[in-house]
């Protein structure tokens, strides 16, 4: 099971106290087809491979950008994108190397209406991954050759929520679960998969055009 930050908890009770206290007409509102989002998100690696190495990378927190283009009421296409992120690479808890990861997702949502404010919504999409500024240490490089492949594509399941403070403004949290791995080689040769597979929890405020 995943840690919750404790930064993103205490995020997720202010957006409730701000969905207590909102008037009525702010929750009301809910119109345009375009709905930009800024958000903090929460990286918090699974960490398992099968190269016997105990690969691993570290959590990292940083910001994000989110576009849903609403086709209708209920569907809408989403993509979230942020700045490469770097991270850095362990073996049995030893520091490696590091790598720099830029995500991509792309999803299609469904949203919940009729419930007095809360707009909540699920989805289902690609998460595209690039890896880049990959480096080993000097010795990790002599002893095994490493290198690892520089792309990631999988599966991306999400779930969140918008809350309408008015004027077309809201605020948003979510949680995405996202398939992210790499092969891993040693002097050219296959020794198995790196799965980061992270959960990323994202809280953020949002404007609909």
């Amino acid at each position: 099971m995943p840690v919750v930050n404790p930064h993103t908890a205490a995020a997720s009770l202010v957006l409730v106290a701000a969905c207590l206290l909102t008037p009525p007409a702010a929750l009301a509102q809910d119109s345009g087809s375009l709905l930009l989002r800024t958000r903090i998100t929460h990286l918090d690696s699974v960490n398992g491979d099968s190269t016997g190495l105990k690969l691993s990378v570290n959590n990292k927190t940083y910001g994000s950008l989110d576009a849903s283009w609403f086709l209708g009421p209920n569907v809408a296409g989403d993509l979230s994108v942020s700045s490469a992120q770097r991270h850095t690479l362990y073996a049995s808890g030893s520091p490696i190397g590091s790598l720099r990861q830029t995500p991509v997702t792309l999803s299609l949502q469904y949203h919940y209406t009729g419930l007095a404010g809360w707009r909540t919504y699920v989805g289902l999409g690609i998460h595209y991954t690039r890896l880049s500024s990959v480096s080993f240490d000097p010795t990790v490089v002599t002893a095994l050759g490493p290198d690892i492949e520089r792309s990631s594509t999988g599966l991306a399941a999400q779930l969140g929520a918008d809350v309408a403070l008015g004027s077309g403004w809201l605020m948003n949290v979510d949680a995405r679960k996202v398939q992210m791995r790499t092969d891993v080689s040693s002097f050219g040769s296959k020794v198995g998969t790196f799965k980061i597979d992270p959960v990323l929890l994202s809280v953020g405020l949002g404007y609909r055009f």
